[in-house]
């Protein structure tokens, strides 16, 4: 696994540092892409989505200030899958980072034991 892994970032957030750590230090070398410069596509997000079951909730950064200013938190529920993948794939800032896709699964926000059970 390496290139085909792709790994959507924020260089400022801390977490986003420890995956990348985390990978490094395990000679795991994704292609980096710059969530606020570049938000996953719209297949990026479904085959997320499918990951974690359909849960639309769980691709979103509810601890950001966009994910609060824009008031999502009483609207995700009632989005069609279309509309949140629309509104994911418009604003890298309001998807849930580090973002981490790969053959056969994906894993958004960095849990150790969840990435080492999924990469090693």
């Amino acid at each position: 696994m390496s290139s085909a892994i792709k790994y959507y970032y924020h260089p400022r957030c801390s977490t986003c540092k420890k995956a990348k750590a985390f990978l490094e230090a395990n000679g795991i070398s994704p292609h980096e892409i710059d969530i606020t410069q570049k938000a996953p596509t719209k297949a990026d997000l479904k085959a997320m989505l499918k990951v974690y079951g359909g849960d639309l909730r769980r691709l979103f950064n509810t601890s950001g200030m966009q994910y609060r200013d824009l008031g999502l938190k009483d609207k995700v529920g009632k989005m069609s899958e279309k509309q949140a993948l629309d509104l994911l794939s418009s604003n890298g800032m309001l998807v849930k980072r580090p973002f981490l896709l790969f053959s056969g699964g994906g894993l958004v926000g960095f849990r150790v034991q969840d990435w080492k059970a999924a990469l090693l």
